[in-house]
């Protein structure tokens, strides 16, 4: 008998002329009658924090390492008790500086313990934390500090250069800047000269001690923060989030937890180095701190990371795609140059292991030779005490997610979730071979639904369910700031439209199929807005017509160009070829200056790295209605045109990895 893993409490009911365009409603089996009473000993961020304090004081917290010498030291550690002092100091210089309740202070910078006792600062003074985030896009930081009206920043002193730029107009409006460490002489005038009063952080602290101000504790229905995300037209959009979002959130993953065998306790360790201007990384930090745990910074290059997880040896590892991908190709790399004999040893060992994992064994039990003669090698390279492994912020290749399930050592699995619902919206069980390539099942406090998608012919009916997921609950966000329009236009009926197409299993578990609008993910966890790439990249001069296509499973974009007739022919007579157009559209030359040409628009357009397109397709041919390629209005087929293209752009992918690893 399969085992359900999901509650289906409502039916379908029936749209707009008699079309049935919503499926049952999918609970977790905690909530399956209701939703699970809250903690009524924690209702805010606040109380998060503060009650580990209490219950935790001498615990490790925040860990980092320091630069002696010019050499990268161990980790060194504040406790509970170390950073609660120091959040009460910036809180009360914070009020001391006019920030009232309400105001919006922004954070800008790298993971840092800093970023952290800043954000807990706002919590203790009912203020509201807005992340900066620079990758959001040019003029993203102005565009966040003057949208949602931030008077204060705390900043990282590699940022200071380009928060005082003359171009971040927005910064003007600010009442003062709070260095993570120290600025420069130059850096105080200049923020001087702009009516910018500046610290570095012990100024800032001392000020605090000196002026010393109670503790205004928020109420649930609150702000939190204002976390801004990825617009499809440009615009970072700002996401509501209210303190019972974060705790609904947290208090859901506790239950949830609490299901399994494994439980995380004050004595895990997790290493914090996706941006906490991202969600992901934000909820991940406030479950740690619920439970007394410790949380180590990397110490801010991504290449070494490997070099922090030697030195922390964290017992969660949580990251994107990209991030597990580059795992992956460096263990298979170093099987690949092992004698035949040995690497025979690791197939069959694998393998051996996988067959009993499928039969329903835990990943510890399946095959403890295998993992003593092979895998501890590879539990190894994750720093030696890695327990649980969690992807998120877009799909994970089956390939790569079953290679780590068996090879890690640890339990391994993928959740979904938007900033929108506060992060995790569903979380796959850890241990179950049945949830490799899924989401997993909703959490605690959400229910999702499907609804119909007539246009790609996604039936939330249908068999297997499929359809726009729809989330309700208490995670969900309030609205985007400033944005009514907006938010009306993704909460219809009190349910929020991801503009996902997921797909329900027999058992009850969520699988993410495609996406309903053209906004995908690349595999490191970033969108992009397919269409308004294709009118950025319409506008060079050699373009007669281009389709942009990415996936999650892969890290760069490509495209179909349709060249333009004359524009060809006058670069085929200056580069000397003379041939029909549709021969010159097969010229590796003419791809390589398309190419160049593209990533010309791309500069001056000021396009982020990953919205550069790595490859191209040369087409001779319009898009057209003969290919059903496109529709009646000329708008693209996108699935259509994938099938179409798919074996050249699966060639193409295959060249750029080949030439990656080239270099």
């Amino acid at each position: 008998m399969m085992k359900t893993f999901a509650a289906k409490v409502e039916e379908g009911i029936e749209g707009k002329n008699g079309i049935l365009s919503l499926g049952p409603v999918y609970r977790n089996l905690l909530s399956k009658n209701d939703f699970p009473p809250m903690d009524p000993d924690f209702s805010t961020a606040w109380d998060i924090f503060s009650v580990s304090v209490k219950n935790h004081p001498q615990n490790r917290m925040l860990g980092w390492r320091e630069i002696v010498d010019g050499n990268i030291g161990p980790y060194v550690w504040k406790t509970y008790k170390d950073v609660y002092d120091e959040v009460l100091h910036i809180g009360s210089a914070l009020r001391a500086s006019g920030a009232e309740a309400g105001s919006r202070i922004g954070v800008y910078g790298s993971n840092c313990p800093q970023w952290i006792v800043a954000m807990e600062a706002c919590a203790s003074q009912s203020f509201i934390c807005v992340p900066l985030y620079d990758t959001l896009g040019p003029g993203a930081v102005n565009f966040i500090i003057d949208h949602s009206d931030v008077d204060f920043v705390f900043i990282q002193d590699k940022k200071v250069k380009e928060l005082l730029n003359p171009d971040c107009k927005s910064a003007q409006r600010l009442k003062a800047m709070v260095c993570f460490s120290s600025l420069t002489e130059e850096e105080k005038k200049r923020a001087s000269s702009i009516g910018i009063k500046s610290f570095s952080w012990d100024e800032f602290l001392q000020m605090g001690k000196e002026n010393p101000s109670s503790i205004v504790p928020p109420q649930a229905h609150n702000t939190c923060t204002i976390m801004y995300t990825s617009g499809t037209s440009g615009e970072p959009k700002g996401v509501v989030l209210s303190h019972e979002n974060v705790v609904a959130l947290v208090r859901g993953m506790d239950l949830f937890m609490e299901q399994f065998e494994d439980k995380m306790t004050v004595n895990d360790v997790y290493l914090s180095f996706l941006p906490l201007a991202h969600i992901l990384d934000r909820t991940i930090e406030e479950y740690f701190f619920r439970k007394g745990a410790s949380v180590g910074y990397y110490h801010g290059d991504l290449n070494a990371l490997r070099d922090d997880l030697m030195e922390l040896k964290p017992t969660l590892f949580a990251g994107v795609p990209r991030v597990f991908e580059k795992v992956y190709e460096g263990i298979k790399k170093a099987v690949s140059e092992l004698n035949p004999v040995r690497r025979k040893a690791f197939d069959i060992l694998y393998n051996y292991k996988l067959g009993w994992m499928k039969k329903g064994y835990k990943q510890r039990n399946a095959s403890p030779l295998a993992d003593l003669l092979a895998f501890r090698k590879v539990k190894a390279r994750l720093g030696g005490r890695v327990r649980l492994i969690i992807s998120g912020g877009a799909a994970l290749s089956p390939e790569v997610e079953e290679f780590l399930r068996v090879t890690s050592c640890a339990f391994v699995c993928q959740g979904y979730g938007l900033t929108e619902t506060s992060g995790a919206t569903t979380t796959a069980f850890p241990d179950e071979m049945c949830m490799s390539g899924t989401v997993g099942v909703v959490s605690v406090y959400n229910e999702i639904r499907l609804e119909e998608v007539p246009e790609m012919d996604y039936n939330p009916l249908g068999t297997p369910p499929c359809g726009e997921i729809c989330v309700r609950g208490k995670t969900v966000f309030t609205g985007y700031h400033k944005s009514p329009e907006l938010t009306r236009e993704v909460i219809r009926d009190g349910w929020f439209h991801t503009g996902d197409i997921g797909e329900i299993l027999p058992n009850g578990v969520v699988k993410i199929v495609d996406r309903k609008k053209n906004l995908v993910k690349l595999s490191q966890g970033e969108y992009i807005a397919l269409e308004h790439l294709e009118n950025v990249y319409g506008i060079t001069p050699i373009v007669e017509d281009i389709w942009v296509y990415g996936n999650s499973f892969k890290s760069m974009l490509v495209a179909v160009v349709v060249p333009n007739e004359e524009f060809t022919n006058k670069w085929a007579y200056l580069n000397g070829h003379i041939a029909p157009f549709s021969q010159l559209c097969s010229l590796d030359q003419l791809k390589t200056y398309v190419l160049s040409e593209l990533k010309s628009t791309a500069q001056r357009n000021k396009l982020r790295g990953f919205e550069n397109i790595k490859g191209v397709i040369i087409d001779p041919r319009p898009f057209d209605m003969e290919r059903d390629l496109v529709t009646a209005t000329l708008k693209k087929k996108r699935n259509n045109m994938l099938k179409y293209y798919q074996m050249e752009i699966d060639e193409l992918y295959q060249s750029l990895t080949g030439q990656k690893h080239k270099i």
